[in-house]
């Protein structure tokens, strides 16, 4: 199926709090037995909420949850290629639902602008973002 022909992915961004807190409210917000797909700005802080959940779900072949973690740094600025690399490998296979959690949303704004333009605009939706206090 083509990047035209299939609908956008939707994708959601996390901000705010701590890690451990950003994870907690995914795993919240994941779709019921559909697959998704997490990228984690930033280093674990010790609290594994969804790599315990990705072991739980995961062996379902029907219904996988992927974690993939980007070293910290904004990921408008300093890791954008490692993003873009990251999302077009995703993306040739597209979870039911994404996440993005950001360890700084200082450019959130920045990040939002680039994900709706070529070629994301036609792969991704832009949900309601989730931000901790």
């Amino acid at each position: 199926m083509t990047a035209a022909a299939r609908r956008p992915t939707p994708l959601t961004l996390v901000s705010g709090g701590r890690a451990a807190g950003r994870e907690a409210a995914i795993a919240q917000a994941l779709p019921p037995n559909q697959p998704a797909a997490v990228i984690l700005e930033g280093l674990a802080d010790g609290n594994a909420i969804l790599a315990d959940l990705a072991e739980k779900v995961s062996p379902s072949p029907s219904f996988p949850l992927q974690l993939l973690r980007i070293a910290p740094g904004c990921l408008c600025c300093s890791g954008n290629l490692v993003l873009r690399v990251t999302l077009n490998r995703l993306l040739r296979h597209p979870p039911a639902h994404l996440f993005i959690s950001l360890a700084d949303a200082t450019h959130i704004e920045q990040l939002r602008t680039w994900l709706t333009a070529s070629p994301y605009d036609a792969l991704l939706a832009l949900q309601a973002d989730i931000v901790l206090a």
